[in-house]
Order: C-alpha cells, then sequence, then structure tokens
C-alpha cells in the first residue's frame, strides 16, 4: 500500500513533466499545478480523510484545512448532522470541492488516493478503525486516549509497528514550548533525581452536550444511526445522556476524567523522565463510582502507581493535596519541584524559569505543531513526537488504575511482558469483549 501511494504521486508528477514536452506554447498550466509561487501542487498534497467530525473531529478538521500540503477529500461520521457541518467548514475553506461524505469508515479505507485517516471518534471506537487503517497502508492521526482497553491499545500499537504507519496522537501537549522546557528542566537534572510525580487531573462530570439527566429511553433521532455508534460496546437503548460528548462519562465507552485526561499529563510525566517505553510495577487506587444513572465513572479518585526505582507517581481527580488542586503534572525532586500545566510553568527555585539549556544537554525535540509535524513525518517517513507505542505506555497508568478502583485489588504489573501477575479477576479487565459482528 505504501508502494501505491508514492507510485499515485510520481505518477502524478511525471505526468505533468511529460505534459510540459509535448504542449507547446501558448498553451496555459496553472502555477498551483506546477507548485509555482508558494503554490503545493497536487501530486505533494496529503490526502486526508477523517473518521468521526463532531466534538473534537470538527477541531482537528480545521486544523488539517488551514496546512496547504494537506487536501481534506473524505468525511465519515455516524451523524448527518455532524456531516452537514464539517461539509460545510471544509467548503468555507476550499470552496467547492470533489469532497466525498461517507458514512461507513470502510469506505474511505477502501480508497487508494487517500494518504492518511484522522479519527476522532469516541473511545471504544479507536481500536478497530485504527487497526483496519493500518492494514490498509494508512497513516494515522488518532485521539487520545489511545483506546478504551488496555489490550486494544497493545493490539493498535503492534498493528501500527507491523504495517508501517505514521502515527500520530492527539496528545498535542509536547508540542507545546512550556511542556517541553519544563521536561528539559527535569531530564537535565534542575531538581535532583526525581522520587515523587504528583498529575493533578480534572474531577466531577462536566455536562458538555448539555444532556444530564436525560436518560429515558427513546427512539434515536433520524439523523444518527445510533446501532453504529453502539459499535463494538454492548446493546443499550438510546438515550440522549448517553451520546455525544457526554459518553466519556459511561464506561462502556470511555473512562470519565481519568481517562480523558491520562493521555495529557500522565504522557508529559512520562516524557520528563524518559519512561515512554515502560510502565509502573504497582498500582492501586480508591475512586467515587455513581450508584445510579447512566454517567457510571468515577466523579473523584486517585491511582499510586510505583515503578522501578522507588519512583512514586499519584495521579487524582479532586483531591487538592496533588498538585495543590491544579491540572498538571509536578515532579519532585531531592532539590525541589517543577509543575507545567496549560498556559503555566512553575517551579520551587524561579531562577529556573528563564534557565538556559547547555548545548551538550538535553534537548528534547521542538515540533512546528502537532499537525503541521504529523504531515512532515509522513513525508520525511520518520517517527512522530507521540507515536502509538508512547501513546499506548502513557496511558497504562491509566488502564491498571481504572481496573485497580473497580476491584480494590493492589495489582502487580510487569511492565516488560505487561501482565497483571497472580491476579485472574483484574487481568479479564485489560480486554473486553465485542458485540458481533465487530471484532479485532
Amino acid at each position: 500500500m505504501k508502494k501505491n501511494q508514492i507510485s499515485r504521486r510520481k505518477f502524478i508528477k511525471k505526468s505533468a513533466g511529460a505534459a510540459l514536452g509535448l504542449i507547446s506554447a501558448p498553451y496555459f498550466i496553472p502555477s498551483n499545478v506546477l507548485g509555482l509561487n508558494n503554490a503545493i501542487s497536487p501530486s505533494n498534497k496529503i490526502t486526508l480523510g477523517c473518521i468521526g467530525i463532531g466534538w473534537q473531529g470538527g477541531s482537528n478538521l480545521q486544523a488539517f484545512l488551514g496546512e496547504k500540503d494537506a487536501q481534506v477529500v473524505a468525511l465519515c461520521d455516524i451523524d448527518k448532522k455532524h456531516l452537514e457541518e464539517a461539509r460545510q467548514k471544509v467548503e468555507l475553506s476550499y470552496g467547492k470541492s470533489d469532497l466525498a461524505l461517507y458514512h461507513d469508515f470502510r469506505e474511505i479505507l477502501d480508497r487508494k488516493d487517500i494518504d492518511a485517516v484522522v479519527i476522532s471518534t469516541p473511545d471504544h471506537w479507536h481500536a478497530i478503525p485504527a487497526v483496519e487503517a493500518a492494514k490498509a497502508g494508512k497513516d494515522i492521526f488518532c485521539e487520545k486516549p489511545l483506546s478504551h482497553t488496555f489490550a486494544e491499545g497493545r493490539i493498535m500499537a503492534d498493528a501500527v509497528k507491523r504495517y508501517g504507519s505514521i502515527w500520530q496522537t492527539g496528545s498535542w501537549q509536547r508540542s507545546i514550548p512550556n511542556f517541553r522546557f519544563a521536561c528539559e528542566l527535569v531530564r537535565n537534572g534542575r531538581i535532583g533525581k526525581v522520587h515523587t510525580v504528583e498529575i493533578g487531573l480534572p474531577a466531577g462530570h462536566a455536562d458538555f452536550e448539555g444532556t444530564k439527566g436525560q436518560e429515558a429511553p427513546m427512539t434515536p433521532p433520524e439523523a444518527l444511526d445510533y446501532n453504529r455508534w453502539l459499535g463494538p460496546a454492548p446493546y443499550a437503548p438510546y438515550a440522549p445522556a448517553r451520546v455525544h460528548k457526554n459518553w466519556r462519562w459511561n464506561l462502556a465507552y470511555g473512562g470519565g476524567q481519568l481517562m480523558d485526561w491520562i493521555g495529557h499529563h500522565c504522557d508529559i510525566a512520562h516524557w520528563g523522565l524518559d519512561l515512554d517505553k515502560t510502565g509502573p510495577i504497582e498500582v492501586e487506587g480508591v475512586g467515587e463510582y455513581p450508584k445510579t444513572g447512566l454517567w457510571n465513572t468515577a466523579t473523584k479518585y486517585r491511582v499510586d502507581a510505583k515503578y522501578s526505582g522507588d519512583l512514586k507517581f499519584i495521579i487524582a481527580g479532586g483531591h487538592n493535596d496533588v498538585c495543590e488542586g491544579r491540572s498538571g503534572t509536578k515532579w519532585i525532586g531531592e532539590n525541589g519541584w517543577v509543575f507545567v500545566g496549560r498556559g503555566e510553568i512553575d517551579a520551587s527555585d524561579k531562577s529556573l524559569l528563564t534557565e538556559k539549556l547547555d548545548p551538550g544537554e538535553t534537548h528534547l525535540y521542538r515540533s512546528p505543531g502537532h499537525m503541521r509535524e504529523f504531515l512532515d513525518c509522513i513525508k520525511s517517513r520518520t517517527e512522530t513526537i507521540t507515536p502509538c507505542e508512547t501513546a499506548h505506555r502513557s496511558a497504562t497508568p491509566g488502564h491498571l488504575g481504572q481496573i485497580a478502583m473497580l476491584t480494590g485489588h493492589k495489582l502487580k504489573f510487569d511492565p516488560v511482558t505487561e501482565k497483571i501477575l497472580n491476579d485472574d479477576t483484574a487481568s479479564k479487565m485489560l480486554s473486553r469483549s465485542y458485540r458481533s459482528p465487530w471484532h479485532l
């Protein structure tokens, strides 16, 4: 499939060259076809298909529309309203175009002229289209958290490696300067050996869609293919509180605030300590889960994870003693601490905040922008700043923490074999069965 993608571009380039040799003046060839005057020729544009174009999917679509060497050629969603809103965005950016609208993601994957896909579906719909996209030879941008279950994450990472796909996770904080600089301070020993990491996450259930309490079963709206929205999840009757945006508060489709944010702040915690290829060895946790209603994810929670080398992670939402109640990452070392969150960076020694790194010190990769970097890596065939394996490892403490909270068990985990040790009940929760006909 990679060869097919390369051949498509080479064919267009060679065809343009042949046309120049065969066609005599005064035949006019537009400058944008030849890539002149800073225009991108069609042969050099990366063609994209977007799968899931609702809330976050709409934002991702808008970002890629701003990249001049990308061309969105196809959209897929199971809600006709989402499709129409996204179509208008594309036409506002491109004018009238040959944009294709699909209801089934497999129709996008079947197109040989599409180079990459952008997956912005609910968590329970990440793994299947991602693995199928890798098999189809597509490069992939996929939202965080990487997977709905731990086992899905391993399958996804293995598929991406096997089929040679370029992968970028929507963990965009690695592409932001203050997060990178905080990690560089920690990596270069400015606070000494780190013994504790605090990861502050949000708590509660935010009513993003305004459907709180709308739990009575009813007929799905005509615009929504509800059965396909459920997909591999167990059958349950339609209710507005179950779907768009607020699906994340139900364990059948998401993982609550813990999993919604683990791919951001825990991802940064790992980056600052060079832990992208490992994981915890012990995990325990406590969470407050609603006893009634559709929204059954933890509203307040605390996960304690132990890594090798006497390193402790505390991941919590609703606990003011973690990161002073702020959302972000705090590394605590023998000589002080560094904290980073969205729009802020702080340290026990304020002079660290204006430090200049020496040339010989560790300098982390400077992303040109999260979407921009994905496109660049598609061209260069080099690994992105948030590859699939890294995303899997970043989500691991969240998956294990969720299992520990639900079972009440203290888990022992081998980060090499990625197995929970001596606990059959917890081990079974690393994966879940799919509703027919969906499978991995």
